[in-house]
Protein backbone atom coordinates (compact mmCIF):
# COMPACT_ATOMS: atom_id res chain seq x y z
CA UNK A 1 0.00 0.00 0.00
CA UNK A 2 1.23 3.56 -0.96
CA UNK A 3 1.30 6.43 0.53
CA UNK A 4 1.62 9.39 -2.03
CA UNK A 5 3.12 13.45 -1.09
CA UNK A 6 1.81 16.15 -3.65
CA UNK A 7 3.85 18.83 -4.05
CA UNK A 8 4.49 21.56 -6.87
CA UNK A 9 7.53 21.54 -8.55
CA UNK A 10 7.71 25.14 -9.71
CA UNK A 11 6.48 28.50 -7.90
CA UNK A 12 2.81 27.21 -7.04
CA UNK A 13 -0.26 27.45 -9.55
CA UNK A 14 1.03 24.31 -11.26
CA UNK A 15 -2.47 22.60 -11.29
CA UNK A 16 -2.18 20.46 -8.35
CA UNK A 17 -5.89 20.50 -7.92
CA UNK A 18 -6.91 18.37 -10.56
CA UNK A 19 -4.35 16.08 -9.98
CA UNK A 20 -5.11 15.94 -6.10
CA UNK A 21 -8.76 15.35 -7.33
CA UNK A 22 -8.10 12.37 -9.08
CA UNK A 23 -5.46 10.89 -6.34
CA UNK A 24 -8.06 11.57 -3.40
CA UNK A 25 -10.54 9.33 -5.33
CA UNK A 26 -8.22 6.47 -5.00
CA UNK A 27 -6.88 7.72 -1.56
CA UNK A 28 -8.53 6.60 1.69
CA UNK A 29 -7.66 9.72 3.55
CA UNK A 30 -6.25 13.16 2.31
CA UNK A 31 -4.04 15.45 4.60
CA UNK A 32 -3.33 18.90 4.64
CA UNK A 33 0.38 19.73 6.23
CA UNK A 34 1.25 23.49 5.54
CA UNK A 35 0.26 26.83 4.41
CA UNK A 36 -3.16 28.28 4.81
CA UNK A 37 -5.89 29.51 3.02
CA UNK A 38 -3.55 31.96 0.49
CA UNK A 39 -3.68 29.19 -1.81
CA UNK A 40 -6.10 27.53 -3.62
CA UNK A 41 -7.29 24.27 -5.44
CA UNK A 42 -10.38 24.02 -7.92
CA UNK A 43 -12.25 21.35 -8.42
CA UNK A 44 -14.74 20.45 -10.87
CA UNK A 45 -17.15 17.13 -9.95
CA UNK A 46 -20.33 16.24 -11.61
CA UNK A 47 -20.13 20.18 -13.19
CA UNK A 48 -19.82 21.37 -9.51
CA UNK A 49 -17.07 23.42 -8.88
CA UNK A 50 -15.68 24.05 -5.85
CA UNK A 51 -12.75 26.21 -4.64
CA UNK A 52 -10.81 25.15 -1.99
CA UNK A 53 -8.59 26.96 0.40
CA UNK A 54 -8.13 25.38 3.61
CA UNK A 55 -10.07 22.17 3.20
CA UNK A 56 -7.90 19.31 1.85
CA UNK A 57 -9.54 18.01 -1.69
CA UNK A 58 -11.24 14.70 -0.24
CA UNK A 59 -13.64 16.45 1.44
CA UNK A 60 -15.88 16.77 -1.58
CA UNK A 61 -15.63 12.94 -1.94
CA UNK A 62 -18.00 10.98 0.39
CA UNK A 63 -16.17 7.97 2.17
CA UNK A 64 -13.06 10.13 2.98
CA UNK A 65 -11.19 11.17 5.54
CA UNK A 66 -9.82 14.48 5.17
CA UNK A 67 -7.41 15.86 7.53
CA UNK A 68 -5.46 19.98 8.41
CA UNK A 69 -2.43 19.10 10.01
CA UNK A 70 -0.60 20.84 12.64
CA UNK A 71 2.51 22.29 9.58
CA UNK A 72 -1.03 24.72 8.60
CA UNK A 73 -2.13 27.31 9.85
CA UNK A 74 -5.35 28.03 10.07
CA UNK A 75 -7.85 31.03 9.95
CA UNK A 76 -11.10 30.17 12.12
CA UNK A 77 -13.47 32.21 10.22
CA UNK A 78 -11.82 31.71 6.91
CA UNK A 79 -12.38 27.75 7.50
CA UNK A 80 -16.22 28.05 8.73
CA UNK A 81 -16.99 29.86 5.77
CA UNK A 82 -15.43 27.90 3.96
CA UNK A 83 -17.11 24.81 5.34
CA UNK A 84 -20.51 26.76 5.30
CA UNK A 85 -19.73 27.54 1.25
CA UNK A 86 -19.32 23.94 -0.07
CA UNK A 87 -22.17 22.80 1.95
CA UNK A 88 -24.43 24.92 0.62
CA UNK A 89 -22.99 22.63 -2.50
CA UNK A 90 -24.17 19.60 -0.68
CA UNK A 91 -21.09 18.75 1.08
CA UNK A 92 -21.23 17.43 4.60
CA UNK A 93 -18.57 18.53 6.99
CA UNK A 94 -18.22 16.39 10.24
CA UNK A 95 -16.59 15.02 12.94
CA UNK A 96 -16.02 12.15 11.32
CA UNK A 97 -14.81 13.10 7.79
CA UNK A 98 -12.69 16.11 8.67
CA UNK A 99 -10.26 16.73 11.78
CA UNK A 100 -7.97 19.67 12.54
CA UNK A 101 -4.41 19.16 14.58
CA UNK A 102 -5.08 19.85 17.75
CA UNK A 103 -1.74 21.36 17.78
CA UNK A 104 -2.58 23.78 14.35
CA UNK A 105 -1.73 27.37 14.75
CA UNK A 106 -4.31 30.55 14.69
CA UNK A 107 -4.12 33.12 11.94
CA UNK A 108 -5.86 35.81 14.16
CA UNK A 109 -7.08 39.51 12.74
CA UNK A 110 -4.30 41.18 14.04
CA UNK A 111 -1.65 38.39 11.87
CA UNK A 112 -3.57 39.93 8.64
CA UNK A 113 -3.50 43.43 9.76
CA UNK A 114 0.36 43.33 10.51
CA UNK A 115 0.76 41.64 7.04
CA UNK A 116 -1.09 44.64 5.08
CA UNK A 117 0.77 47.36 7.33
CA UNK A 118 4.13 45.50 6.28
CA UNK A 119 3.66 45.01 2.63
CA UNK A 120 2.11 48.87 2.01
CA UNK A 121 5.34 50.57 4.32
CA UNK A 122 7.72 47.70 1.95
CA UNK A 123 7.40 49.97 -1.31
CA UNK A 124 9.40 48.17 -3.99
CA UNK A 125 10.86 45.90 -1.25
CA UNK A 126 7.41 43.87 -1.19
CA UNK A 127 7.55 40.76 -1.05
CA UNK A 128 4.02 40.33 -2.65
CA UNK A 129 2.04 38.32 -0.02
CA UNK A 130 -1.64 37.42 0.02
CA UNK A 131 -2.05 39.81 2.80
CA UNK A 132 -4.05 36.69 4.43
CA UNK A 133 -2.08 36.52 7.58
CA UNK A 134 0.01 33.18 7.07
CA UNK A 135 3.54 35.14 7.77
CA UNK A 136 2.90 36.86 10.88
CA UNK A 137 0.91 33.77 12.08
CA UNK A 138 4.07 31.47 11.51
CA UNK A 139 6.38 33.83 12.89
CA UNK A 140 4.46 33.41 16.19
CA UNK A 141 4.48 30.15 15.79
CA UNK A 142 8.45 29.96 15.78
CA UNK A 143 7.97 32.67 18.54
CA UNK A 144 6.47 30.24 20.73
CA UNK A 145 3.46 32.96 21.32
CA UNK A 146 0.91 31.44 19.00
CA UNK A 147 -2.83 30.56 19.56
CA UNK A 148 -3.46 26.63 18.61
CA UNK A 149 -6.39 24.99 18.45
CA UNK A 150 -6.07 23.63 21.76
CA UNK A 151 -6.02 26.90 23.60
CA UNK A 152 -9.55 27.40 22.68
CA UNK A 153 -10.95 24.51 25.31
CA UNK A 154 -10.17 27.05 28.32
CA UNK A 155 -11.02 30.56 28.40
CA UNK A 156 -8.56 31.05 30.99
CA UNK A 157 -5.30 29.51 29.47
CA UNK A 158 -6.71 31.43 26.21
CA UNK A 159 -6.64 34.69 27.82
CA UNK A 160 -3.29 34.07 28.77
CA UNK A 161 -2.14 33.24 25.86
CA UNK A 162 -3.84 36.29 24.07
CA UNK A 163 -1.94 38.18 26.74
CA UNK A 164 1.42 36.77 25.86
CA UNK A 165 0.84 37.40 21.89
CA UNK A 166 -0.49 41.09 21.90
CA UNK A 167 2.35 41.92 24.06
CA UNK A 168 4.44 41.41 21.11
CA UNK A 169 1.96 42.53 18.64
CA UNK A 170 1.18 45.70 20.76
CA UNK A 171 4.62 46.56 21.29
CA UNK A 172 5.47 46.56 17.16
CA UNK A 173 1.92 48.58 16.46
CA UNK A 174 3.04 51.46 18.53
CA UNK A 175 6.23 51.68 16.66
CA UNK A 176 4.39 52.05 13.65
CA UNK A 177 1.67 54.27 15.20
CA UNK A 178 -0.84 51.45 14.71
CA UNK A 179 -3.71 51.47 17.46
CA UNK A 180 -2.61 48.52 20.02
CA UNK A 181 -5.28 45.87 19.68
CA UNK A 182 -7.87 44.85 22.35
CA UNK A 183 -7.72 41.66 23.86
CA UNK A 184 -11.36 41.55 24.71
CA UNK A 185 -13.24 41.68 22.19
CA UNK A 186 -11.07 39.47 20.53
CA UNK A 187 -10.98 36.88 22.88
CA UNK A 188 -14.94 36.59 23.06
CA UNK A 189 -15.21 36.52 19.39
CA UNK A 190 -13.09 33.48 19.76
CA UNK A 191 -14.64 31.72 22.50
CA UNK A 192 -18.11 32.16 20.14
CA UNK A 193 -16.45 30.41 17.89
CA UNK A 194 -14.59 27.76 19.89
CA UNK A 195 -17.24 24.67 19.63
CA UNK A 196 -17.53 24.69 16.18
CA UNK A 197 -13.87 24.76 15.85
CA UNK A 198 -12.83 21.83 18.61
CA UNK A 199 -15.61 19.84 17.83
CA UNK A 200 -13.12 18.97 14.48
CA UNK A 201 -10.38 18.86 16.79
CA UNK A 202 -7.89 15.53 16.88
CA UNK A 203 -4.52 14.21 17.76
CA UNK A 204 -3.70 13.83 14.12
CA UNK A 205 -0.38 12.01 14.86
CA UNK A 206 -2.47 9.66 16.81
CA UNK A 207 -4.88 8.97 13.83
CA UNK A 208 -2.49 8.61 11.22
CA UNK A 209 -0.50 5.96 12.91
CA UNK A 210 -4.05 3.74 13.16
CA UNK A 211 -4.67 4.77 9.55
CA UNK A 212 -1.26 3.04 8.80
CA UNK A 213 -1.82 0.36 11.15
CA UNK A 214 -5.42 -0.42 8.72
CA UNK A 215 -3.12 0.10 5.79
CA UNK A 216 -5.22 2.67 4.27
CA UNK A 217 -3.82 5.19 1.14
CA UNK A 218 -2.58 8.53 2.59
CA UNK A 219 -2.40 11.19 0.23
CA UNK A 220 -0.59 14.17 1.49
CA UNK A 221 -1.64 17.52 -0.09
CA UNK A 222 1.15 20.25 -0.41
CA UNK A 223 0.12 24.02 -0.86
CA UNK A 224 2.08 26.62 -3.12
CA UNK A 225 5.81 25.63 -4.56
CA UNK A 226 9.35 23.90 -4.06
CA UNK A 227 9.90 27.38 -5.05
CA UNK A 228 8.64 29.30 -2.27
CA UNK A 229 9.74 27.19 0.45
CA UNK A 230 10.94 29.28 3.15
CA UNK A 231 14.96 27.76 3.06
CA UNK A 232 14.87 25.97 -0.61
CA UNK A 233 13.32 29.17 -2.85
CA UNK A 234 13.88 32.50 -4.10
CA UNK A 235 13.76 34.02 -0.23
CA UNK A 236 13.06 36.21 0.88
CA UNK A 237 10.32 36.69 -2.13
CA UNK A 238 8.94 32.93 -0.45
CA UNK A 239 6.00 31.89 1.54
CA UNK A 240 6.47 31.21 5.74
CA UNK A 241 6.27 27.51 5.42
CA UNK A 242 8.52 24.47 4.04
CA UNK A 243 6.49 23.48 1.08
CA UNK A 244 9.07 20.58 0.34
CA UNK A 245 7.82 17.02 0.08
CA UNK A 246 9.41 16.07 3.76
CA UNK A 247 7.38 18.97 5.86
CA UNK A 248 4.18 16.04 5.03
CA UNK A 249 6.00 14.51 7.45
CA UNK A 250 6.92 17.25 10.39
CA UNK A 251 3.82 18.61 9.46
CA UNK A 252 1.74 16.05 10.20
CA UNK A 253 3.31 14.01 13.12
CA UNK A 254 4.82 10.69 10.77
CA UNK A 255 7.99 9.57 9.89
CA UNK A 256 8.64 10.00 6.86
CA UNK A 257 8.74 6.35 5.86
CA UNK A 258 5.53 7.00 5.91
CA UNK A 259 5.63 8.49 2.51
CA UNK A 260 6.46 6.31 -0.72
CA UNK A 261 6.28 8.44 -4.14
CA UNK A 262 6.63 12.25 -3.84
CA UNK A 263 4.42 13.56 -6.84
CA UNK A 264 5.45 16.98 -8.77
CA UNK A 265 3.31 18.58 -10.29
CA UNK A 266 5.20 20.76 -13.20
CA UNK A 267 3.31 23.15 -15.78
CA UNK A 268 4.81 22.82 -19.12
CA UNK A 269 5.80 26.75 -19.20
CA UNK A 270 6.49 28.55 -15.73
CA UNK A 271 4.45 30.85 -14.30
CA UNK A 272 4.88 33.08 -10.69
CA UNK A 273 2.30 34.95 -9.05
CA UNK A 274 4.17 38.15 -7.14
CA UNK A 275 7.63 39.98 -6.43
CA UNK A 276 10.80 38.28 -6.54
CA UNK A 277 12.94 36.45 -9.49
CA UNK A 278 11.78 34.82 -12.43
CA UNK A 279 15.05 34.20 -15.23
CA UNK A 280 12.63 32.76 -18.01
CA UNK A 281 9.53 35.69 -18.03
CA UNK A 282 8.26 36.54 -21.16
CA UNK A 283 7.44 40.70 -20.81
CA UNK A 284 5.99 39.77 -24.65
CA UNK A 285 2.97 38.63 -26.59
CA UNK A 286 4.06 34.76 -26.25
CA UNK A 287 4.22 35.79 -22.48
CA UNK A 288 0.47 37.22 -23.20
CA UNK A 289 -0.44 34.29 -25.20
CA UNK A 290 0.69 32.21 -22.43
CA UNK A 291 -1.36 34.05 -20.14
CA UNK A 292 -4.50 33.91 -21.77
CA UNK A 293 -5.00 30.68 -22.88
CA UNK A 294 -3.86 29.31 -19.55
CA UNK A 295 -6.01 31.66 -17.84
CA UNK A 296 -3.10 32.35 -15.40
CA UNK A 297 -5.34 34.06 -12.68
CA UNK A 298 -5.00 32.94 -8.48
CA UNK A 299 -7.66 31.27 -7.58
CA UNK A 300 -7.49 32.58 -3.90
CA UNK A 301 -6.37 36.46 -5.09
CA UNK A 302 -7.39 36.64 -8.78
CA UNK A 303 -4.24 37.99 -9.43
CA UNK A 304 -2.68 37.79 -12.57
CA UNK A 305 0.41 35.41 -12.48
CA UNK A 306 3.77 36.17 -14.55
CA UNK A 307 4.48 33.91 -17.26
CA UNK A 308 7.47 32.52 -18.76
CA UNK A 309 9.43 29.53 -21.03
CA UNK A 310 9.90 26.56 -18.68
CA UNK A 311 12.51 26.44 -16.45
CA UNK A 312 14.59 23.19 -16.58
CA UNK A 313 17.17 24.09 -14.50
CA UNK A 314 14.86 25.27 -11.60
CA UNK A 315 12.78 22.16 -11.69
CA UNK A 316 15.74 20.27 -11.84
CA UNK A 317 16.59 21.27 -8.81
CA UNK A 318 13.43 21.42 -6.89
CA UNK A 319 13.52 17.22 -7.98
CA UNK A 320 16.75 17.26 -6.07
CA UNK A 321 15.87 18.97 -3.04
CA UNK A 322 12.19 17.75 -2.65
CA UNK A 323 13.16 14.04 -3.47
CA UNK A 324 10.79 14.07 -6.18
CA UNK A 325 9.95 10.58 -7.60
CA UNK A 326 7.97 11.56 -10.30
CA UNK A 327 5.86 14.63 -12.60
CA UNK A 328 2.48 15.43 -13.74
CA UNK A 329 3.38 17.70 -16.34
CA UNK A 330 0.33 20.24 -16.61
CA UNK A 331 -1.34 22.36 -19.48
CA UNK A 332 1.33 21.02 -22.05
CA UNK A 333 -2.41 22.06 -24.26
CA UNK A 334 -1.47 25.50 -23.93
CA UNK A 335 1.40 25.76 -25.63
CA UNK A 336 -0.49 23.88 -28.87
CA UNK A 337 -1.05 27.31 -31.39
CA UNK A 338 3.38 28.50 -30.66
CA UNK A 339 5.45 27.89 -33.03
CA UNK A 340 8.19 27.13 -31.45
CA UNK A 341 8.84 26.26 -27.63
CA UNK A 342 11.97 27.48 -25.15
CA UNK A 343 13.50 25.17 -22.52
CA UNK A 344 15.94 26.83 -20.20
CA UNK A 345 18.69 24.57 -19.54
CA UNK A 346 21.59 26.56 -18.50
CA UNK A 347 22.19 30.07 -16.97
CA UNK A 348 24.47 33.22 -17.82
CA UNK A 349 25.52 35.06 -14.30
CA UNK A 350 28.02 37.67 -15.14
CA UNK A 351 29.36 35.67 -18.21
CA UNK A 352 29.98 32.57 -16.35
CA UNK A 353 27.35 29.17 -17.16
CA UNK A 354 25.92 27.98 -14.17
CA UNK A 355 23.70 24.45 -14.04
CA UNK A 356 21.65 25.77 -10.86
CA UNK A 357 19.97 28.48 -9.09
CA UNK A 358 22.42 30.63 -6.59
CA UNK A 359 20.98 31.26 -3.43
CA UNK A 360 21.86 34.97 -3.24
CA UNK A 361 19.07 36.52 -4.63
CA UNK A 362 21.30 39.31 -6.47
CA UNK A 363 22.35 36.23 -8.28
CA UNK A 364 19.15 35.23 -9.00
CA UNK A 365 18.11 38.93 -10.38
CA UNK A 366 21.08 39.17 -12.27
CA UNK A 367 20.91 35.45 -14.38
CA UNK A 368 19.96 35.37 -17.91
CA UNK A 369 18.55 32.15 -19.31
CA UNK A 370 20.12 29.61 -22.25
CA UNK A 371 17.71 28.10 -23.92
CA UNK A 372 17.39 25.15 -26.62
CA UNK A 373 14.18 25.62 -28.73
CA UNK A 374 12.17 22.88 -29.75
CA UNK A 375 9.57 23.61 -32.80
CA UNK A 376 5.97 23.74 -31.95
CA UNK A 377 3.43 21.55 -33.12
CA UNK A 378 0.66 23.72 -34.54
CA UNK A 379 -2.14 20.92 -33.51
CA UNK A 380 -4.88 20.88 -30.78
CA UNK A 381 -3.69 18.65 -27.80
CA UNK A 382 -6.43 19.22 -26.12
CA UNK A 383 -8.51 15.97 -24.98
CA UNK A 384 -5.78 13.47 -25.80
CA UNK A 385 -5.31 10.70 -23.69
CA UNK A 386 -2.74 8.22 -25.10
CA UNK A 387 1.01 9.23 -25.52
CA UNK A 388 1.00 7.82 -29.09
CA UNK A 389 -1.43 10.04 -29.76
CA UNK A 390 0.77 13.38 -29.18
CA UNK A 391 2.22 15.06 -32.37
CA UNK A 392 5.63 14.51 -32.97
CA UNK A 393 6.91 17.94 -31.50
CA UNK A 394 4.81 17.17 -28.47
CA UNK A 395 6.76 14.37 -27.54
CA UNK A 396 9.97 15.28 -28.50
CA UNK A 397 9.35 18.54 -26.03
CA UNK A 398 8.26 15.67 -23.17
CA UNK A 399 10.52 13.25 -23.82
CA UNK A 400 13.28 16.40 -23.28
CA UNK A 401 11.36 17.59 -20.43
CA UNK A 402 11.94 14.13 -19.23
CA UNK A 403 15.75 13.04 -20.07
CA UNK A 404 16.84 16.97 -18.90
CA UNK A 405 15.28 16.84 -15.45
CA UNK A 406 15.69 13.67 -14.70
CA UNK A 407 12.60 12.43 -13.40
CA UNK A 408 9.73 10.11 -14.80
CA UNK A 409 6.77 11.67 -16.43
CA UNK A 410 4.01 10.02 -14.97
CA UNK A 411 1.28 11.80 -16.29
CA UNK A 412 0.73 14.85 -18.93
CA UNK A 413 -2.73 16.91 -18.69
CA UNK A 414 -4.28 17.89 -21.92
CA UNK A 415 -7.24 20.23 -20.73
CA UNK A 416 -8.74 21.46 -17.44
CA UNK A 417 -10.49 18.38 -17.64
CA UNK A 418 -10.10 15.69 -15.15
CA UNK A 419 -10.26 12.88 -17.50
CA UNK A 420 -8.47 14.44 -20.32
CA UNK A 421 -4.49 13.12 -19.00
CA UNK A 422 -2.29 10.84 -20.42
CA UNK A 423 -1.68 8.45 -17.71
CA UNK A 424 1.77 6.82 -17.74
CA UNK A 425 1.78 5.34 -14.08
CA UNK A 426 0.08 5.53 -11.10
CA UNK A 427 1.63 6.48 -7.98
CA UNK A 428 -0.05 4.50 -5.67
CA UNK A 429 -0.06 1.23 -7.21
CA UNK A 430 3.91 1.32 -8.43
Amino acid sequence: MKNVAVVGSQWGDEGKGKIVDWLSEQADVVIRFQGGHNAGHTLVIDGVTYKLRLLPSGIVRKNKISIIGNGVVVDPWALLDEIKEIGEKGVDVNSENFMISEAANLILPFHREMDEIREDAAGKSKIGTTRRGIGPAYEDKVGRRSIRVMDLRSEKNLNQRLETVLLHHNAIRKGLGKKIYEKNQLKEDLLKIAPDILKFSAPVWLKIDQFKKQKKKILFEGAQGILLDVDHGTYPFVTSSNTVASSAATGTGCGPNSINYVLGITKAYTTRVGEGPFPTELVDGIGELLGTRGKEFGTVTSRKRRCGWFDGVLVRQTIKVSGIDGIALTKLDVLDELDEIKMCVEYDLNGKKINYLPAAVEDQLKIKPIYKTFDGWKTPTNGIKNIDDLPDNAKKYVFAIEDFIGAKISSISTSPERDDTILVENPFEI
